[in-house]
């Protein structure tokens, strides 16, 4: 099944440069039966454009035992990437490659290679995926935890609540969400199934004792999105300045829009409102709260007391 895809990407290309090729010598050119490749065919026939009229489709005549394309339904030319593209491309798949034990990596860094040979140096020059020491430590113990069974201890800081925990877990499996690097474990602590993000470990141990979540963890269905807001929390619209655009990639967000002049506005999820309100003051003018209108008020109430307090000082 891996190989057809290829295959089909490659028999329209390769039939219309040999119009009226044997079936049988079509079959032997690309390691296939003539059974597969009549297969191949019929599936091709059905393929094309969204409209699916006539003209939208493949179309293949057959004469006796050989085959000729009649229309190719735009897939006369190879498929090419622009630089943007390839770029995105190549971050996608470096990502993947960098995560330990998330994918086979050396098929990656070979894909990677190849793509990185056809963009040229523009793409090489703006696709630099960083990983900081904390990270690449904590992929290397989360494998190490997996291939051996064995169970985790984590320092953990949750970005929604703003508090550091520390929480023995059943490592299960290693993800890839929306560019980021997750852990599926068996949280103790919680008595539930967690996801933990891989950059938000603090301090990772490998323990002595083997991993044993129960046997009915289910894995986390992500068909919904990775983000599942609970009764508790709430929305606040965001307008972040560019040097706080950041917390639309670090924080769970419904909705980024823009702003112009590299502004965003950010429909953000939180819990709590006090940890809201630090945030804010925290990102200084680079942030405004526009609604909900009594947490706008708290910071602007916080804010007039900080700069009264630093004028007392001053005097």
């Amino acid at each position: 099944m891996t190989d057809r895809l290829p295959r089909l990407l490659s028999l329209v290309p390769y039939l219309l440069a040999r119009p009226g090729v044997a079936v049988a010598a079509a079959a032997a050119d690309f390691g296939t039966t003539e059974k597969q490749l009549r297969r191949d065919l019929e599936l091709l026939w059905m393929c094309g454009l969204p409209g699916y009229g006539p003209g939208d489709l493949v179309d293949l005549s057959f004469s006796g035992d050989t085959v000729t394309v009649t229309e190719d339904a735009g897939m006369r030319r190879p498929l090419r990437l622009t630089t943007a593209e390839a770029t995105a491309l190549l971050v996608a798949l470096r990502t993947l490659g960098d995560v330990p034990g998330m994918v086979d990596t050396d098929a990656v860094r070979r894909a990677t290679a190849k793509i990185e040979h056809a963009v040229g140096d523009a793409g090489r020059a703006s696709m630099a995926v960083e990983f900081t020491a904390q990270e690449e430590a904590t992929t290397t113990a989360v494998r190490a935890s997996l291939e051996a069974g064995r169970a985790l201890c984590i320092v953990y800081y949750t970005a929604g609540r703003d508090v550091v925990t520390r929480r023995t877990i059943d490592p299960m499996r290693l993800l890839l969400v929306e560019g980021r690097g997750y852990l599926e474990a068996w949280c103790r602590r919680a008595g539930a199934v967690r996801l933990f993000r891989l950059d938000r470990v603090e301090h990772v141990e490998v323990l002595d004792e083997p991993a044993a979540p129960p046997p009915d963890s289910e894995p986390t269905d992500l068909t919904g999105g990775l983000f599942r807001p609970s009764a508790e929390h709430r929305s606040a619209v965001l307008l972040l300045e560019p040097a706080a655009r950041w917390v639309a990639e670090y924080y769970p967000v419904d909705e980024v829009v823009d702003a112009g002049e590299g502004r965003v506005r950010v429909v953000l999820r939180y819990a709590d409102p006090a940890w809201l309100v630090r945030l804010v003051l925290g990102l200084g003018g680079d942030a405004r709260v526009l609604e909900p209108p009594e947490v706008a008020d708290t910071v602007a109430r916080r804010a007039r007391e900080a700069l009264g307090h630093l004028s007392d000082e001053t005097e």
